[in-house]
C-alpha cells in the first residue's frame, strides 16, 4: 500500500503528532477545570454533514444558552478529539468508535497507520448520539469497478488523517485483502478528485443522504459499491461498527439497496472547560429545538436514541443531569 497525503491531511497529521509529543499519550491530558462560555465547536470538512449541522447547532446553542459558539472546519473525529484534549475546542462532533478509542487510550494518531502512536483523551464527555453514519464507497460508472474486489491496485481516497473514516476504510480493505494507493483527504476534496479522474474510488463515512454526493451525481455518473451481507456482519463483529443498509431511495442514482457499515455521529464536550450547568443547557437546547434543524441528519436526532453507541464513553455530568431530570434512563 502506498500513501499520498494532501496538504490538508499532512497539516492535520503534523498537529496530531505534535499533540503526542506534548506528553499527553499517557492519559494525563485532562487538567484542572477552567470553565468558559466562549466555545469553539470543531466539526469536519465542508463537504460532509458535520460542518453544516455544526453551524445550525451553533446558532441554536448561542440563542438558547449564555455561551458564544464559533463552529470551525476540521479534519474530522480524530482531529476534533485532539482539539478537545488540548483545549483548542470545547465542543466537537465525532464518530462514536473514534471516541471509544480515545477514552480507552487506543486513539492511533500515527501518520502512516503503521508506526502506532496512541493517546488517551481523558477530558471527554458525551452529550448525545445524533444520527447513524454510513460508509459510502463511490466509484464512477465508467471506471469498470463493480465490486470491492475490483478496487485491488486502484487509488482510493480513504479519509483525512484526522477523520474517523480511515479506520473503517482500513477494516474493509484489509478484510478483502485489497492492495491500493491511499489518498488521504477530506470528503469534499475526494469527490472532486473522483470527478476529475485523479482517484479511482472514494470512501467516506457520513450521514445519509449527503448533499455533496447528490451534487456530484448531477454532473458525474457514479455508483456505490455494496458489501456482501456476510462480510459486513463479519467486519462489524470485529470492530465498533454495525451492518447498515443504504436504502435505494436515498440517492436518485441508486437502483437497489446497498449493504455497508455504520457508526454513530455524536456531540461531545470538554469536561475541563464546559461546566455541568452549561452542558445541561446545551443538551436541553439540542432536544428542545430539533425542529429548527434543516439538514437531513436532523431528522434522526431523538432523545430516546441519545445513548446509541455510548459504550464506555463517559457522559458529561451536565448531560447526565438533563437526562435524569427528564426521566430518560441513563446506562
Amino acid at each position: 500500500m502506498r500513501i499520498r497525503h494532501t496538504a490538508t491531511a499532512a497539516t492535520a497529521a503534523a498537529a496530531l503528532l505534535a499533540l503526542s509529543a506534548c506528553g499527553n499519550g499517557d492519559g494525563d491530558g485532562g487538567g484542572d477545570a477552567d470553565y468558559t462560555e466562549d466555545l469553539t465547536f470543531a466539526t469536519g470538512g465542508t463537504g460532509g454533514a458535520y460542518y453544516p449541522l455544526g453551524g445550525e447547532l451553533s446558532s441554536i446553542f448561542e440563542s438558547e444558552t449564555d455561551a458564544s459558539v464559533n463552529y470551525v472546519e476540521s479534519g474530522g473525529s480524530v482531529d476534533n478529539l485532539g482539539q478537545i484534549l488540548q483545549g483548542d475546542a470545547q465542543l466537537a462532533m465525532t464518530q462514536n468508535d473514534t471516541a471509544a478509542d480515545a477514552v480507552n487510550g487506543d486513539l492511533d494518531i500515527s501518520e502512516d497507520g503503521e508506526d502506532e502512536e496512541f493517546i488517551t483523551v481523558d477530558n471527554l464527555g458525551w452529550i448525545a448520539n445524533l444520527y447513524p453514519e454510513a460508509m459510502h464507497i463511490v466509484v464512477t460508472e465508467d471506471s469498470g469497478i463493480e465490486s470491492i474486489e475490483d478496487l485491488d491496485g486502484q487509488t482510493i481516497a480513504v479519509g483525512d488523517v484526522g477523520s474517523g473514516t480511515r479506520a473503517i476504510s482500513d477494516a474493509i480493505l484489509e478484510h478483502y485483502d485489497i492492495d491500493y494507493t491511499a489518498e488521504e483527504t477530506e470528503f469534499g476534496d475526494s469527490t472532486e478528485m473522483l470527478a476529475d479522474g485523479q482517484i479511482d474510488a472514494s470512501m467516506f463515512v457520513v450521514g445519509v443522504p449527503v448533499a455533496s454526493l447528490t451534487q456530484l451525481a448531477e454532473t458525474t455518473d457514479v455508483s456505490l459499491l455494496s458489501l456482501e451481507d456476510s462480510d459486513a456482519e463479519e467486519i462489524a463483529a470485529d470492530g465498533f461498527y454495525e451492518a447498515y443498509t443504504i436504502e435505494s431511495d436515498a440517492y436518485g442514482f441508486l437502483e437497489e439497496d446497498v449493504t455497508t457499515l455504520s457508526v454513530f455521529a455524536a456531540l461531545v464536550a470538554s469536561t475541563d472547560e464546559v461546566s455541568e450547568d452549561l452542558a445541561y443547557d446545551i443538551t436541553a437546547a439540542l432536544f428542545d429545538n430539533i425542529d429548527q434543524i434543516t439538514v437531513d441528519q436532523g431528522a434522526s436526532i431523538d432523545i430516546e436514541e441519545a445513548f446509541n453507541g455510548l459504550g464506555d464513553i463517559p457522559l458529561h455530568p451536565g448531560a447526565q443531569r438533563y437526562f435524569e431530570e427528564n426521566d430518560i434512563e441513563v446506562p
